[in-house]
């Protein structure tokens, strides 16, 4: 599956840093405590974390390789060798895999993101050799038939019609990310092109598979009831004998910075639709050095004061008492490879238009920049991110993801208490700061869902392969 973005897949939990706001420090302590670092020979990182609260392992392969790498041409080989990845090697035939994992009483899967793919199992603490097993023969050894291909890549094409071209928002969104980055690849939507897909071959996944898949390239996160040393033998077992690959490292690939963007963009998309919609997204920086950035914190903050929870500004005013609206919400990208984004959207309510939402968000955004955040305001974000992370961490598979998406873009579970450190010094005048500095029409791309009339046809029914 397509992992466009963390705000995304994750709905409700906001961004990853947010998400790490306010830990309370025993669990804090408690989880990095517990967790133990490896290096295999071939340059394979592995990172397990104790967690004996129930007989359950949670194995996570991360690759360093999304969208981000691609080039013109090949938009979205990144997700179709995802795809490929199911359909076997010499020692475990296709399909194979995953009913060797069901057997075990397990589940697995995969997704794709712009900064990096991940495969995932989780089962029984007495098949994790299983799991490594498996995931290590396909790392190196797997087949890449042009039967296979052409055959997968048609499942991929039917999940681009189901997932973007058929939903209108989605596409809303792929239109917009085109026209708001001029030159960086987060302007290709992770699925890729409808054209690219329909040219590619084998040989393109072959030549991704090639470069990328290798141990010195992937972080391996195993969560559970398990012991560090033992699973450390493991992979010493299974990952130990592969040869080393030569991708370039994170910090040697081209850093491929977004040229300024220098005034206000603009763009409707029509599609089928009951309402229209509206998107606005500003150019703002990511997370670089949790040390010593301050601003991607205080745009979290921003973030939760908008949109937050339900006394906060954009539902409280806009669809609440205004009624301009009958959905608003804003989010950012902090935790990425590439630029970050700031995003606001909205539906307008009945009656209304998107001029009138797009008119009524800006009306938020000034009144921040003119009269700040209240102290109230800030701590009610703070506390309810408390409970919200807190909640997750009672998930091992989150804790697996949380370690993996941060060692997967070049920071480190480690720096979680930097993070953590960091937003409870964000100060209401450092949001208005960064409200004033970055949500300004320089950077901003407007996107307008011009509804047309809904077809009345049937549904098609999704391929059998459409989870991968």
């Amino acid at each position: 599956m397509t992992f466009p973005s963390l705000p995304s897949l994750w709905t409700g939990l906001r961004s990853f840093a947010m998400l790490l706001a306010l830990l309370l420090p025993g669990s804090l302590f408690a989880n990095t405590a517990h967790t133990h670092e490896y290096t295999l020979a071939n340059g394979l990182r592995l990172i397990v974390r104790e967690d004996h609260r129930s007989p359950v392992v949670i194995s996570q392969i991360w690759y360093k390789a999304g969208s981000i790498d691609e080039v013109n041409g090949v938009t979205g080989v990144a997700h179709v060798l995802e795809h490929m990845m199911f359909k076997g090697t010499k020692k475990i035939p296709g399909g194979e895999f995953s009913r060797r994992i069901a057997a075990a009483g397990g589940r697995e899967n995969a997704f794709t993101s712009r900064d990096y793919t991940a495969y995932f199992q989780q089962l029984h603490k007495s098949r994790l050799p299983l799991a490594m097993e498996l995931e290590s023969d396909r790392m190196r050894n797997l087949i890449l038939t042009e039967e296979e291909f052409t055959k997968e890549i048609q499942v991929v094409m039917e999940e681009r019609r189901l997932r973007t071209d058929d939903q209108a928002r989605s596409l809303v969104h792929e239109k917009l990310m085109a026209v708001s980055y001029q030159a960086h690849p987060y302007r290709h939507p992770i699925i890729g092109w409808m054209n690219d897909l329909e040219n590619m071959t084998f040989l393109d996944a072959k030549a991704w598979y090639e470069r990328w898949y290798a141990p010195n390239n992937a972080v391996l996160v195993v969560v559970g009831d398990v012991n560090p040393k033992e699973v450390f033998a493991l992979a010493q077992k299974f990952y130990g004998p592969i040869k080393r690959g030569e991708p370039l490292p994170l910090d040697k690939r081209k850093p491929q910075i977004e040229p300024q963007q220098v005034g206000i963009k603009r763009l409707t998309v029509k599609a089928p639709a009951q309402l229209p919609y509206l998107m606005m997204v500003y150019h703002a920086p990511a997370l670089r050095n949790p040390s010593t950035d301050w601003e991607p914190y205080a745009l979290e903050m921003l973030a939760g004061v908008l949109d937050g929870n339900e006394s906060a500004r954009l539902n409280k005013t806009l669809v609440r008492e205004q009624r301009i609206a009958s959905s608003a919400g804003a989010s950012y990208d902090s935790t990425a490879r590439g630029p970050g984004m700031f995003y606001l959207n909205g539906t307008p309510s009945e009656g209304k238009t998107a001029v009138d939402l797009e008119t009524a968000l800006r009306a938020e955004v000034e009144k921040i920049v003119r009269e700040g955040v209240t102290e109230e305001e800030l701590a009610r974000v703070k506390a309810q991110v408390v409970a919200a992370h807190v909640f997750q961490l009672d998930s091992m598979f989150f804790q697996a993801m949380e370690i993996g998406q941060l060692e997967s873009i070049g920071l480190s579970y480690r720096d979680v208490d930097t993070i953590l450190d960091k937003l409870k010094a964000v100060t209401a005048e450092q949001v208005r700061d960064v409200a004033k500095k970055y949500l300004k029409d320089d950077v901003l791309t407007v996107a307008v869902l011009d509804p047309q009339p809904l077809e009345q046809k049937a549904p098609s029914a999704p391929p059998p392969a459409l989870r991968h």
